[in-house]
């Protein structure tokens, strides 16, 4: 779109060649500028295009699958935020934008409806607690209080940052278990239930508290100690619909497809316990 120009020479007028020099880079720019202003504006199209979906890291296995499935039967791309569940209600209050939220327990749900920014919300699927060691049971670990044994190594979510954190500190007190008693064992605290299942694949820790779904995902390094039903506590995972979404009529198209029968086979194919347990 340049054309060359031969300088043109003048006594009276100057170097006309520098003065066509500085009109063409103006138009350099001009077209630079508007290059990126158009690709910018694309971008944000694009992204206004996209439903928004934040989801808890733990669920992040069986949820890349059902996201995979529903974009091909459907015309809507979800662009996925994957943190634990606090750190992702931060967000939202600190950005309120987005359209779906989908946190590891119903508990961050009802927070964030007290906030004021639920539209309406479904139960999912339901978490069941339990003990993950290492493969083969080397220290014996038969339940929550065998946790408390000299020199155990042993890691839990933190409580201010994970849904799997928040239930642990909670399923604890509920067996006479403080969070100080364990403390003298605690090596590791995670972000992430997903961080508490990498430490066994590791053989860095003896014992991890994660969902039974999750613990499954390591059975070829690590060994399941179930709790029992009376001594645990089981929680619902629920999806809600943010109130400034902007995408309100797909995001509920992806709601009804995560609650439909081809969403639960992909969700048993992960392990996940779809029906409420007692």
């Amino acid at each position: 779109f340049l054309v060359y120009s031969p300088c043109r020479f003048s006594v009276r007028g100057g170097d006309s060649c520098e003065l066509e020099g500085v009109v063409v880079l103006k138009r350099i720019v001009f077209i630079l500028t508007v290059v990126a202003v158009v690709g910018f504006l694309g971008c944000r199209r694009r992204d206004a295009d996209r439903v928004v979906f934040y989801c808890a890291a733990g669920i992040r296995p069986a949820i890349a699958d059902i996201i995979t499935a529903f974009e091909a039967e459907h015309d809507i791309s979800i662009v996925t935020d994957y943190a634990g569940s606090e750190v992702l209600l931060s967000k939202i209050k600190l950005t309120q934008t987005g359209d779906l939220y989908m946190p590891g327990d119903k508990h961050y749900i009802a927070q964030a409806d007290e906030a004021g920014m639920i539209e309406a919300s479904w139960p999912v699927f339901y978490w069941v607690p339990t003990i993950l060691v290492k493969k083969g049971n080397p220290k014996n670990i038969a339940g929550l209080g065998d946790l408390l044994g000299d020199g155990l190594s042993v890691g839990l979510g933190d409580p201010k940052a994970c849904a799997i954190g928040r239930t642990t500190k909670r399923l604890l007190e509920k067996n006479g278990i403080s969070w100080a008693d364990i403390e003298k064992n605690l090596k590791f605290q995670s972000q992430t239930v997903n961080e508490l299942g990498m430490q066994i694949h590791a053989g860095a820790l003896d014992a991890v508290i994660v969902w039974d779904a999750i613990a499954r995902y390591y059975d070829d390094h690590g060994e399941l100690i179930p709790i029992a039903a009376a001594d645990n506590i089981v929680s619902s995972v629920d999806i809600g619909i943010l109130k400034f979404s902007k995408k309100k009529a797909d995001a509920q198209t992806f709601i009804d497809f995560i609650n439909s029968n081809a969403a639960r086979l992909i969700f048993e194919k992960h392990n996940y316990t779809t029906k409420p347990t007692e």
